[in-house]
């Protein structure tokens, strides 16, 4: 039986990899002039010699992908990193950017909905009626802004990549685990946007980069991406996709923080209302009840202890 204390510990990663997220708003405020598959393919690229490095020190074994896995993989790399980034960027010259923003808040409905058939279960009631309050409450963070037809499509696609950059996980992540998914879906990330860099930029671009942009490339490549990328899959792998994307709420709460930090000002009443909706949205989406420790897990997780079960007990009539 899960306790609270197991639950919370499932979570946490999850927990620090959306705030780390959330954080990035006000870093990447400075890459706005820089070039951008030419800055970003250096980031994936930094990050995936991280991971790399920490793999072998940690002694975690890397698989090399097989089958289909290649396109789950790729998938991961398209939307979540090389998409996504061109529709943030592309998105704010059409639109202010809390209406990107809001878009990629509302992910936690879309993983809530899709993501537990993906892992052979149906839609919990509970993930679902608190989705809509920890979106409610990440608009009330973030606030509307206007826009023009481009700017909803832009908007549109990166919700999308937003749900994934998650749900094309979850197939490979019982092979792979969080570090295998992160390794290989960052390293072609990197090659993705190092064949845009060549085609669409120029790569002497990056001699135009200053000091302070790449410092905050550096903090991408670390915190955001090596760091994240394996605190977030780690929470997927071990609550499922529909119950952790209700965790995305943490990251327009983190952002608002970090904005109030470096010289944005106290927030005004309608942020700190949507800060205690989100709370009470993921209050009531991640608090286990009673019934649901034995259903709290994606479908191949609970398999696993019973095939264990099933096995001891065999061995124990052959004994007999």
């Amino acid at each position: 039986m899960r306790t609270p204390s197991t639950a919370l510990r499932d979570l946490a990663p999850g927990i620090v990899g959306m705030a780390l997220v959330g954080s990035s708003v006000t870093v990447s405020r400075s890459l706005v002039d820089a070039p951008l598959y030419a800055l970003q393919a250096a980031r994936y690229a930094a990050a995936a010699l991280i991971l790399l490095a920490l793999a072998r020190a940690a002694k975690v074994p890397l698989l090399r992908p097989r089958g289909r896995e290649w396109l789950w993989l790729a998938g991961i790399a398209a939307t979540g990193l090389v998409l996504f980034n061109v529709a943030v960027v592309r998105g704010v010259a059409h639109a202010e950017p809390a209406v990107i923003a809001v878009a990629v808040a509302s992910v936690p409905i879309l993983l809530g909905l899709t993501g537990p058939f993906l892992e052979g279960r149906r839609p919990s009631r509970q993930v679902l009626l608190a989705a809509p309050v920890v979106v409610a409450g990440a608009v009330l963070v973030e606030g509307t802004g206007r826009t023009d037809a481009a700017g909803v499509a832009w908007a549109a696609l990166a919700l999308a990549c937003e749900a994934g950059f998650t749900l094309l996980a979850v197939p490979v992540l019982r092979r792979h685990g969080a570090w295998g998914v992160s390794v290989h879906a960052v390293w072609m990330g990197a090659v993705m946007l190092a064949v845009l860099t060549v085609c669409v930029e120029r790569p002497s671009a990056l001699l135009e980069i200053g000091a302070a942009q790449w410092a905050a490339a550096g903090y991408l490549a670390v915190m955001v991406t090596a760091v994240a990328f394996l605190l977030w899959y780690r929470t997927v792998a071990a609550v499922g996709s529909g119950r952790a994307g209700l965790l995305t709420g943490v990251a327009p709460l983190a952002a608002a923080g970090a904005g109030a930090l470096t010289g944005g000002g106290v927030p005004g009443p309608a942020v700190w209302l949507g800060l205690a909706v989100v709370i009470a949205g993921l209050a009531a989406g991640l608090m286990e009840r009673p019934a649901d420790h034995g259903r709290s897990r994606p479908a191949w997780h609970r398999a696993l202890p019973r095939s264990r079960q099933a096995r001891h007990q065999t061995t124990r009539a052959i004994r007999r």
